[in-house]
C-alpha cells in the first residue's frame, strides 16, 4: 500500500489580495433605446478606455452609499421524488437582473427617469425659464440603453469592470424626500434588464483596462502580449 504525500495549508492556499477589487469611482450611463451598442470597453495596447456610442450621457452623481447597486434573483422548479431526501431534477424557470441608483443631479435625464416622462419636446418659458409637465395618467413603458462602469487603479494599474443592459426599463422609485438635512433631493429608481432581441442577451459583461491585462494569468486567464 503506497503510503500518501502530505502537504501544508500554506503549500495548498492561494490568496491574492491583489484580486480584490472595489469600486473607487463609477458612473451610469443612459441611452435611448434605439442607440448603438457598445461592442468593447477597452482597445490598443494601452487597453485604453474606448469613447461610448452616440447618445449614452452621464446620470450624474449618485448616492454614495447605495452606488449602483445590482440585483440578481433565479427561480427554480423541483422535482421531488419517492425515496430521494432531495429534489432529483431542478430546473431554473426565472433569471431576473436589475439596477438600483439613487441620482443626486436635478436634470432632464433624472427627471424623466423618475417621473416617467419626455421632456424631450418640453420648451422652457420664456423670459422666466420655468418647466411645467404632468405626469401620465398611464405612464407608457420606455426602454433604455443601460451601461454601469467603474473604475479601480490608476494608471498602469487601471481596471475597468462594466455592466450592460441593452434594453432595461423603470420598474420601481422610491420615495423622494425633501428635507435641509445632509442628504440632496434624490431619484431613486429599479431598472429591470430585458432580454433583447438584436444583442441576444439581457446583460453584457465586460473586464478591462492594463491593470486588468496584467492581471490576467493571477486570475486563471491566458495571458495576451500588448
Amino acid at each position: 500500500m503506497t503510503t500518501p504525500t502530505t502537504t501544508t495549508y500554506d503549500e495548498l492556499k492561494n490568496l491574492q489580495n491583489d484580486l480584490i477589487r472595489k469600486a473607487l469611482e463609477g458612473s451610469v450611463f443612459f441611452a435611448p433605446y434605439a442607440s448603438s451598442l457598445p461592442t468593447a470597453l477597452t482597445a490598443g495596447a494601452s487597453a485604453g478606455l474606448v469613447p461610448l456610442p452616440d447618445g449614452y450621457g452621464d446620470i450624474g452623481w449618485c448616492d454614495k452609499g447605495d452606488g449602483a447597486t445590482w440585483s440578481r434573483s433565479v427561480d427554480t422548479s423541483d422535482v421531488t421524488s419517492w425515496g430521494a431526501v432531495e429534489p432529483t431534477r431542478r430546473d431554473i424557470t426565472k433569471q431576473t437582473n436589475g439596477l438600483k441608483i439613487t441620482a443626486q443631479e436635478t436634470k432632464r435625464s433624472t427627471i424623466e427617469l423618475y417621473e416617467g416622462v419626455d421632456l424631450s419636446t418640453t420648451v422652457p418659458a420664456p423670459t422666466t425659464g420655468e418647466i411645467t409637465f404632468d405626469s401620465p395618467a398611464r405612464p407608457q413603458t420606455r426602454y433604455f440603453r443601460v451601461l454601469g462602469l467603474f473604475q479601480d487603479g490608476v494608471g498602469a494599474d487601471a481596471i475597468y469592470v462594466a455592466k450592460l443592459l441593452p434594453k432595461a426599463n423603470v420598474t420601481d422609485t422610491g420615495d423622494q424626500k425633501w428635507t435641509d438635512g445632509d442628504d440632496p433631493v434624490g431619484y431613486e429608481v429599479t431598472l429591470t434588464a430585458n432580454y433583447d432581441e438584436v444583442s441576444k442577451t439581457a446583460i453584457r459583461h465586460f473586464f478591462g483596462g492594463p491593470g486588468w491585462r496584467s492581471r490576467l494569468e493571477d486570475m486563471g486567464f491566458p495571458a495576451v502580449t500588448p
